[in-house]
């Protein structure tokens, strides 16, 4: 038997007989939106006590520290929407964007610019790297990321774009701008900043080293595919000697070794011999 509190009120809300003891939080949580259908799963957080962790969709009931009646707490997520989808539209925002910028539509520069081109070879060459870029992760997010969790609030999405498409509209306008200024030592950074970028979109995801240089790093950071993203924006920042592309990274850099971190410490906890002398994203600093 499985009863059901709301976590706040602690109004019982459902009662659940003849659970099967090898069932699953997932299963439990099939059959509550049965009886409540607003509620499907993915909106459902199911925890042992009112202010504890979420339970996982793979624990079982018997593996649980529960008596013949087992007491859970629910929680509305709120709102879900897939991850698949959050990524896409993510990711196709600044691609279309800057494109925007780059074909300079009208309403942007001025009727003078509709439709013009830019002098600047490393113009062309910035909007063919934030273009690969971006493509590359739509079809990562297509055909190659596997996510844990199925859902996030509908709410984040509204957050992430505005974060991913300002960021791309910004830059975008001053790169692509008719006054905009090529970098200050011209070919050469340019080509040192191509350079760094390709590197930092070589390799997303590492599980081991290997004869692979680009898999190295592994052994000096536990988060590889965050410091190789970073590392292609460092290039793109050097490539168009932008100040929004710098931002961009800045910002960019503390997210990403905040999540670093995060899991860094997971690992140290979950693995008793992890090398102790990896750090989370910078090698032997961060």
């Amino acid at each position: 038997e499985v009863e059901i509190l709301d976590a706040r009120t602690r109004d019982k809300l459902c009662f659940l007989d003849k659970v099967e003891p090898q069932a699953t939080v997932a299963d439990i949580k099939n059959l509550f939106s049965k009886a409540h259908p607003q509620w499907y799963p993915a909106r459902q957080s199911l925890r042992l006590d009112p202010k504890g962790r979420s339970l996982k969709d793979e624990d079982v009931l018997q593996s649980l520290p529960v008596g013949t009646t087992a007491t859970l707490y629910f929680r509305d997520l709120g709102a879900q929407i897939s991850w698949v989808t959050v990524f896409l539209t993510e990711y196709a925002g600044p691609l279309l964007i800057y494109l925007l910028f780059y074909f300079r539509v009208p309403f942007l520069y001025g009727p003078r610019y509709d439709f013009t081109a830019s002098r600047h070879r490393v113009v062309h060459l910035a909007c063919c790297c934030h273009s690969f870029h971006y493509v590359k992760r739509l079809l990562e997010t297509l055909f190659v990321h596997r996510f844990s969790h199925g859902t996030m609030p509908l709410r984040n999405i509204f957050k992430n774009c505005t974060y991913y498409w300002g960021f791309a509209a910004w830059m975008a306008y001053y790169i692509n701008h008719p006054l905009y200024t090529p970098p200050a030592y011209g070919d050469e950074q340019v080509k040192l900043a191509l350079a760094v970028f390709l590197v930092g979109s070589k390799t997303r995801k590492i599980p081991y080293p290997t004869r692979n240089p680009f898999t190295w790093l592994f052994l000096l950071v536990s988060c590889p595919n965050y410091t190789y993203e970073v590392g292609s924006w460092i290039g793109f920042t050097i490539m168009t000697q932008c100040l929004p592309v710098a931002l961009f990274s800045l910002v960019g850099f503390v997210q990403m070794a905040i999540w670093a971190q995060g899991k860094h410490r997971s690992y140290l906890r979950e693995f008793r011999d992890y090398p102790p002398l990896r750090s989370p994203i910078v090698p032997f600093l961060l």
